[in-house]
């Protein structure tokens, strides 16, 4: 029988596990953290051994294969033991990718996937299709495999459970973007952090299809290094040279026959990102059959993802906005683009090296204010200081933060919680900042 170690007992972990016992293997889950009590329930339910609070090296050691949560490093030193002697080490998408032959439709990006993955899982739901939303958001994919049957998944992909996925293949892949984002795992190199994202295309047939914005000039540089056998199928905002879908006359258009359109003003999600989002979502549907009068009712009545350009409240005229999903830069410039009033920005976190040039114009030009929300905001003074905007500094948390920018709005404003960073240094998640932001907007 073959030894599975699981390292990691969150969603994806503890939904490896049990795939790995259902399916007869001998299975032995480590955490070096404290195991949150529903997956301790979980594993136990299904007569797993686990471990919290440290691994037990010689046993993790002696497995035929391992299955990594996408929160530990490559270069974690276990992992790299590991390697050393042979181990295969994979991801659960890896994992139970083995185990079903359902279709995947597998999206990834440095910013929109989320939204993306959410408005296809709806015109695919809606449209009566058997299918389950996982990956990075929904619930685990292994987990999925393991207790139910679904004939489609929706796949949300991050750039870590890209990193360790060999044979598993994507039916339709969609990569939104690649702008600068979590550089600091990826040895600040700008090309490891490319190449993983790329792999969501690895193993791709002709029979496949490979969905991408088509004015991104990384992704078009790397189409030709990577010589994809997938079809192609660019988007873009404005009909232009390649593009199969794009904006024109008012219309959204998606040139797969039979040809779909749709009137922008009845997209439940407005501006040029979510227009992105809509056409990627739109083919991706249109790929799988589904009819047109499905995808322009779905796209109609999709009602958003938290924390992501989320209206909170006005208080004495003052609009707040949640926009906490904002963990890097370029996703803060689609924010602050969309802004159509005079902003106060709140900003900072954990920095993933970042480089804060690209919004520069659209703080000089919408912000009438900032607010440096971090335990360490000197690069941020560093670089926005010179601006000459008023600026509160607050390191205790989301409360003090909330006031100070309420003080700097003016009637007609609105405060914009961007952070274009992580929210580990002073919450549990990015979900966390949301939600305390929205508790304290509220509380105002």
């Amino acid at each position: 029988m073959s030894k599975i170690v699981v390292l990691g007992a969150g969603e994806s972990g503890a939904g490896a596990a049990v795939l790995a016992k259902v399916k007869g293997l001998d299975t032995f889950v480590s955490d070096a953290s404290a195991i949150k009590d529903k997956y301790k329930q979980l594993l136990d339910k299904y007569h797993i051994e686990w471990e919290e609070g440290g691994h037990t090296e010689e046993r993790v050691l002696g497995a035929d294969e391992v299955v990594k949560s996408p929160g530990i490093p490559n270069d974690a030193p276990l992992i790299l033991k590991l390697r050393a002697q042979g181990t295969p080490v994979i991801s659960e998408i890896e994992f139970a990718g083995r185990y079903t032959d359902a279709k995947m439709i597998c999206i990834t990006g440095s910013n929109g996937k989320t939204t993306t993955t959410s408005l296809t899982y709806h015109i695919f739901k809606s449209a009566g299709l058997n299918v389950g939303l996982a990956g990075n958001i929904g619930r685990s994919l292994a987990l999925q495999v393991a207790t139910e049957q679904h004939d489609y998944y929706i796949i949300e992909l991050s750039s870590f459970q890209l990193d360790n996925m060999y044979d598993f293949r994507a039916n339709i892949a969609v990569l939104m973007n690649i702008t600068p984002d979590h550089l600091d795992r990826y040895d600040h190199c700008m090309q490891n952090y490319v190449d993983a994202k790329f792999r969501i295309t690895r193993n791709q047939t002709e029979d496949d299809a490979f969905v991408f914005w088509n004015d991104d000039p990384i992704i078009r540089r790397e189409l030709a290094r990577h010589g994809l056998k997938a079809r192609l199928y660019p988007f873009a905002a404005v009909k232009e040279d390649g593009a199969i879908a794009y904006a024109e006359d008012g219309q959204m258009e998606i040139d797969i026959p039979p040809t779909f359109n749709m009137e922008l003003e009845k997209l439940a999600l407005h501006g040029t990102h979510n227009l992105y989002n809509s056409l990627a979502a739109g083919i991706s549907a249109k790929l799988a059959g589904i009819r047109k009068e499905s995808i322009r009712q779905a796209l109609s009545d999709f009602e958003g993802v938290p924390h992501r350009l989320e209206y909170v409240a006005t208080v004495r005229g003052v609009r707040f906005v949640n926009d906490s999903k904002a963990t890097n830069v370029n996703s803060c410039w689609y924010a602050l683009q969309s802004m159509t009033a005079p902003t106060v920005l709140i900003l900072g976190g954990k920095d993933k090296g970042n480089d804060y040039r690209e919004i520069e114009p659209l703080v000089r030009q919408k912000c009438t204010a900032l607010v440096y929300l971090g335990l360490h905001n000197e690069k941020l003074h560093d670089f926005f200081d010179s601006l000459g905007l008023p600026v509160a500094d607050v390191r205790s948390g989301m409360k003090e933060a909330v006031e100070a920018a309420y003080r700097l709005a003016r009637k007609g404003d609105t405060v914009l919680l961007s952070p274009c960073c992580a929210s580990f240094d002073l919450f549990k998640s990015y979900e966390d900042r949301g939600d305390q932001f929205k508790q304290y907007v509220r509380e105002l």
